[in-house]
């Protein structure tokens, strides 16, 4: 099972890339041209959201089941120096809970504003802090804090 839902939340982390670029160029250009929020502007926004939703409880199943996350905790205290532990064990765990926290936040007042520019900038502003948080937290293969390949093989 493990190894299945790993397999899963590596993949599906190109969703969540892709759903937040795509929303971000709506966001920027909805924003920038004064288009009206449209239905399809509003399904972006919700679909972006669900699918971070999804890909976090898929991280938290990895995470309860990891193997690594089980022994950095069994030794917390010497493998605190170790970065690549700290960074599954910690530092990514952190990160992508506060972008997917960010994510809903901005989605949910995106829906109240009143405005059209409000929505989008509203969006544009949220879910590109998210994105950024997101590049930094993902253990890239050329990333010098942990790295782990584009996709893991099921």
């Amino acid at each position: 099972m493990y190894s299945t839902v790993l397999a899963l939340h590596s993949l599906f982390r190109w969703f969540v890339l892709i759903s937040l670029c795509y929303a971000i160029y709506r966001a920027y250009s909805g924003y920038v041209n004064k288009y009206e929020f449209s239905m399809l502007d509003n399904k972006v926004r919700h679909w972006t959201a669900t699918i971070a939703h999804i890909q976090l409880i898929l991280g938290i199943l990895v995470y309860i089941k990891s193997p690594i996350i089980q022994y950095y905790f069994s030794d917390f205290k010497n493998l605190i120096s170790d970065w690549d532990f700290t960074f599954f064990g910690l530092i990514h765990f952190a990160l992508m809970i506060s972008a997917v926290v960010i994510i809903t936040i901005g989605s949910a007042k995106a829906k109240r504003k009143k405005t059209d520019p409000e929505k989008f900038k509203t969006i544009l502003v949220t879910y590109a802090i998210a994105l950024f948080i997101i590049f930094i937290a993902i253990p890239w293969p050329f990333s010098p804090l942990a790295n782990r390949p584009y996709i893991r093989p099921f």
